[in-house]
């Protein structure tokens, strides 16, 4: 059986079209009929995030912590308890492609760690956007870790000790424990998930806090440039001048 784990603070917004996609995953052909237990961690949920979790025929699993690590904790013993040999971790503004679990599975390691993209920026300019995406981020072997495109094997899991009670970089912490056990880590640039851009963080320092201070960066390098006279450049005197 594979279990998939996404925690959850006030998501009804986007938690249905988040379980659609990993529903329609855990169809794929590729997994033969397997098994797939989705666990949503609800943490201090007070809006209709549980409601809508139990109208999508999805186990919750309650806790009242306000924190991250705990929750995705807590979503992978539930579903490691129920059978898991592995798990896969997305987040509930997330939406995974259809062969995000068949993906995770064939690539035969100990974890599996991906690549996020987002398709609707909001009010972010173009300098933010093409940071985010540079060729680096979009490779395999790339050295990213994010808690909406990982997974890894239920052994190696407890292995390490399992997520750690962080209120932020859980998911890094949980791959540096990976790395010190032992584990073989597949860093692939497929399949990809796309994500929130989301301004409002729902845990402090994760993806919504990187993205803003990604854009205070690119505006300290750009304003400067903005108010220096064009003549003040030495542009050298050919095209590849550096």
């Amino acid at each position: 059986m594979i279990g998939v784990v996404i925690p959850a603070h006030n998501e009804e917004a986007g938690i249905a079209a988040c379980l659609a996609s990993v529903q329609a995953a855990a169809r794929h052909a590729a997994l033969a009929g397997e098994a797939v237990e989705i666990v949503v961690a609800l943490d201090r949920c007070s809006d209709r995030t549980a409601e809508i979790v139990a109208g999508c025929g999805v186990r919750g699993v309650a806790l009242h912590d306000g924190n991250v690590g705990r929750a995705r904790a807590a979503g992978a013993a539930c579903a490691i308890g129920l059978g898991a040999r592995w798990v896969a971790c997305t987040d509930a503004d997330s939406r995974v492609p259809q062969d995000w679990l068949a993906c995770q599975i064939a690539c035969d390691a100990d974890a599996f760690c991906g690549i996020v993209t987002v398709d609707d920026w909001l009010d972010y300019d173009e300098t933010v956007r093409l940071q985010f995406g540079t060729p680096d981020a979009q490779r395999d072997g790339h050295p990213h870790v994010h808690g909406a495109n990982m997974g890894f094997s239920a052994a190696m899991y407890l292995r390490c000790g399992g997520f750690a009670p962080l209120s932020a970089h859980e998911d890094v912490a949980m791959v540096d424990a990976l790395q010190r056990a032992g584990a073989r880590i597949a860093r692939r640039a497929t399949p990809v998930v796309i994500t929130s851009a989301r301004r409002v963080a729902r845990a402090q320092g994760g993806f919504a806090d990187y993205l803003l201070a990604l854009e205070a960066r690119t505006r300290a390098v750009v304003s400067p440039l903005l108010e220096t006279p064009v003549a003040d450049f030495d542009l050298g005197s050919g095209p590849h001048a550096a």
